[in-house]
């Protein structure tokens, strides 16, 4: 497929807002596409560029692509900027500037979409001391080489902000519809390889093929995620429930075939070189290979420390012994996905507490099971006594459902209510925060959509203020008066009173009496809360009224 032909169907989509609609359109889009095409262009059409399992990251931040996009049109990269917060859209602005460039090409070679994925996969694999030399020749080189429609789109592809509205759901039944295949085995097999772009060259050969895709090591899967819930909710719904202890620390996954072990954060960024001690208290406690998920902690004294701390470590790159010292860590496993080459995903919850006992010799997070209210509320009481966040409430018959947010587990905790948010903007503060980003404006997913929910300005420290500000200061995407536009990538999690229908917002809500809580750097923009989970909580708790 050209990738002319890749940027009208983008825009073609990008002017729908009917669900149907888009998924027919991409439908048809994919049954044109060969094998080797499939894989990429379903990516790109979610506006990624790589499988969320794959350790290849672009590295092309908002300043080198303004300044590749600078050169060519023949302008500063202050000038690109200017035209960006003029428009409020990096991708229709760049399109305008490359329409109107004073310079023209002595050549230019028509791109497909294979040549621009090969580009990226380049552009990624580039490292060492002029890597940003080199990534800003290649960045050159693939704007020297579109239209202007095609700009906008490859614009947007670096910045990882497609803004066309088709998100997993939407390309999950367009695969479906194109290869007649089941949605719910498209599910699945997304499910166990985390890719769409593979689950689409899979489906095009059939349900056969579909039908026998499982979890393979050393490629990670999502986690499966937990909602609000009480107790008595759980074991109302299923009767006999599993209570564990919810732990302040960060997820992992962890890999093991033979001596071979990686070690995998929530974000499935691999950190095994930063937690050589959690990897060799995993390897000691099993025989077996496996995938397990659990959840690190610190520890000092016997007691739990805060996330933070836990956070220190897995950005570690270097000087990871002296910090091994300093901090300890410790793993609480309570989930088993692979087993010896059984994939477990698809077993209730409860066999696979069993498989995980005779797996794991040590390290097997506390459980409590039964349907006695009382005994699981004490449960609850003896985690928090201990130092821990809470309980979590699991299904016993549940399956494991890679990515799933759902009720078959749910998060029981004191404190209030909070939402993982994505940051896409901010207003320049005033008096002491006069030099740093005063308030930070917050969005929910809606639909591969990121729609604003409202603004948060209280709970930042004077030293989180200035450590917030050296995070987003080069995630700048354009500024208009005291208003900034970031790249989204960075997740907060922020408390608030209670939800209020709002029209000054898109989502049509707004947080009351928003509190930042803190950086969730082990979460991506693709976990956040969605606007269908913010109107469940709107609908199941009484408001003060709208504004």
């Amino acid at each position: 497929m050209r990738f002319a032909d890749f940027a009208r169907y983008c825009e073609r989509l990008e002017a729908m807002s009917g669900r149907l609609e888009m998924i027919e359109l991409v439908s048809e889009m994919l049954s044109t596409l060969s094998d080797d095409e499939l894989p990429v262009v379903v990516r790109f059409i979610m506006g990624k560029i790589f499988p969320d399992w794959s350790p290849l990251k672009l590295g092309i931040g908002p300043n080198l692509l303004y300044e590749a996009v600078g050169y060519v049109v023949g302008k500063k990269k202050e000038a690109v900027i200017q035209e960006i917060n003029r428009s409020g859209d990096a991708g229709r602005a760049i399109e305008h500037l490359v329409a109107n460039k004073e310079q023209t090409s002595f050549f230019t070679q028509e791109l497909d979409t294979a040549d621009v994925y090969r580009e990226f996969e380049h552009i990624a694999q580039i490292e060492g001391k002029r890597s940003q030399r080199e990534k800003l020749l290649a960045v050159r080189k693939l704007f020297a080489n579109t239209s202007p429609h095609e700009a906008r789109y490859l614009a947007r592809l670096m910045l990882e902000e497609l803004r066309i509205g088709v998100g997993e759901g939407n390309v999950r039944d367009a695969v479906a519809k194109a290869f007649k295949v089941s949605p719910e085995l498209v599910e699945h097999a997304f499910q166990a390889i985390n890719d769409l772009g593979e689950v689409a060259r899979l489906a095009k050969q059939g349900e056969g093929a579909l039908g026998i895709v499982h979890i393979e090591l050393f490629r990670p899967v999502k986690m499966m995620l937990a909602q609000q819930g009480t107790i008595a909710d759980m074991v109302r719904d299923h009767g006999a429930v599993a209570a564990e202890f919810k732990y302040d620390g960060s997820r992992f996954q962890f890999h093991k075939r033979g001596t071979t072990c990686r070690l995998y954060s929530r974000k499935l960024e691999d950190v095994t070189s930063a937690l050589p001690d959690v990897i060799r208290r995993l390897a000691a406690a099993t025989d077996h290979d496996v995938i397990l998920d659990g959840e690190v902690i610190a520890v000092k004294d016997g007691m739990p420390r805060p996330f933070q701390f836990v956070l220190r470590r897995f950005r570690r790159k270097y000087e990871v012994a002296s910090y091994i010292e300093e901090i300890e860590l410790v793993p609480h496993v309570f989930d088993i996905l692979y087993l010896d080459g059984r994939m477990l995903i698809d077993l209730p919850f409860a066999e696979r507490r069993k498989n995980l006992e005779t797996a794991l010799r040590a390290y097997i997070a506390p459980q409590l099971q039964g349907d006695d209210v009382g005994a699981l509320e004490g449960f609850y009481q003896k985690a928090l006594d201990e130092g821990h966040e809470g309980i979590m409430i699991k299904d016993l018959s549940s399956r494991y459902s890679p990515g799933v947010r759902g009720k078959n587990w749910v998060k029981i905790k004191p404190e209030v209510d909070t939402l993982d948010l994505a940051v896409i903007g901010a207003e320049w503060g005033e008096g002491r925060r006069a030099h740093f980003f005063g308030s930070y404006l917050l969005a929910c997913l809606d639909q591969g959509l990121l729609l604003p929910v409202g603004k948060v300005a209280t709970g930042i420290s004077d030293e989180a203020l200035a450590e917030l500000h050296d995070l987003f200061k080069e995630m700048v995407i354009s500024e208009a008066g005291k208003e900034v536009t970031f790249e989204p990538s960075i997740v907060f999690e922020v408390g608030y009173s209670e939800l209020q229908k709002s029209p000054n917002y898109e989502s049509g809500f707004a947080l009351r009496f928003p509190r930042f809580v803190r950086v969730r750097a082990d979460k991506g923009i693709d976990e956040i809360d969605t606007l269908e989970g913010i109107k469940k909580r709107f609908n199941q708790k009484p408001s003060s009224g709208e504004p």
